[in-house]
């Protein structure tokens, strides 16, 4: 007869330590049973979430929700998608220049104790808690009776600009102060000057975090509809670029369309179709972004 082959035999005595352990410190016990529970509730929300879209979305998902125009017949999502990639685009083309240099600046710059570095991180942080009813009232005001752009793309770009600095400002600082020091001191040690040192020795480690602050702020921009309404409007249609030029025409966004079509409460099947693309375009960058950070992290490593 063949000798068979043993499989290696299953240790269970971490596990049984482990549960002993939290057996005899009874509040242990009951904070692992409290984060369990706390996890399971998060992970049953997000599925709840995604599969009542998909549910409620797909099954209204046409070919003519695609079309280049929108008319009352055919409530298109066409043009409101080109409006979210165009206030996207523009968003982090002033936001990202802004918060990179910004948080450079404190990091790399400032010396320990700078009065200025208290002021602009509380700043940041006041920003970031002001409800984004508040930014849209401020843009309105501003951007498109003051400066007169009227409502437009750029009215809301600028706006939502404001929005994200903090969020990508704080990711940028937090992806710099986790380089370590050696790095800085080995530069400087080569004779590298500090800006040679950022932008060749410290940033590249720090692209993965910083690109993660940057996919949050994208985010923020494609699920944003208080902060639109008062500067970009709700017209469904795509900016004519011979008449305003594309970016200081008016034009609702894919979440401002939505928010306008269950409002309406006359085209609550396309409402909810157009949930669905807004679901899986979220869903594309957060996947984009982490197969990006992985990429960079592996090349890095």
């Amino acid at each position: 007869m063949r000798n068979k082959e043993k499989l290696p035999a299953i240790n269970h005595a971490p596990f049984r330590d482990k549960l002993r352990t939290y057996l005899r410190h009874p509040v242990s016990l009951l904070g692992m049973i409290l984060v369990v529970i706390a996890a399971l509730a998060t992970i049953g929300v997000l599925v709840a979430l995604i599969v009542y879209i998909l549910v409620n979305g797909i099954p209204y998902l046409t070919p003519e929700l695609f079309s280049f125009t929108y008319t009352s017949e055919n409530a298109s999502m066409f043009p409101a998608i080109i409006n979210t990639i165009t206030m996207t685009f523009l968003s982090l083309l002033i936001a990202v220049p802004f918060s990179l240099f910004t948080a450079i600046y404190l990091v790399e710059y400032a010396k320990r104790g700078n009065k200025l570095v208290g002021v602009i991180r509380t700043t940041a942080e006041t920003l970031s808690g002001i409800p984004s009813i508040v930014y849209g009232l401020f843009g309105m005001l501003f951007f498109v009776t003051t400066l007169g752009w009227g409502t437009s793309l750029l009215a809301g770009a600028m706006t939502l600009s404001i929005m994200i600095l903090p969020l990508i400002m704080r990711s940028t600082e937090e992806a710099l102060q986790a380089v370590p020091d050696s790095y800085r001191e080995g530069s400087f040690g080569l004779g590298a000057g500090r800006l040679r040192t950022v932008f060749r020795v410290i940033l590249p480690p720090a692209m993965p975090g910083i690109l993660a602050g940057i996919i949050l702020a994208v985010g923020r921009i494609v699920g944003e509809t208080a902060a639109l309404l008062y500067t970009s409007g709700t017209m469904a249609q795509i900016p004519d670029l011979t008449h305003d030029g594309l970016v200081m025409g008016s034009g609702a966004t894919l979440a401002v369309h939505m928010y306008v079509l269950s409002g309406e409460g006359l085209h609550m099947n396309e409402a909810n179709a157009t949930g669905v693309v807004l679901l899986i375009i979220v869903l594309g960058i957060n996947l984009l972004s982490s197969l990006v950070a992985k990429k960079l992290t592996k090349e890095k490593t």
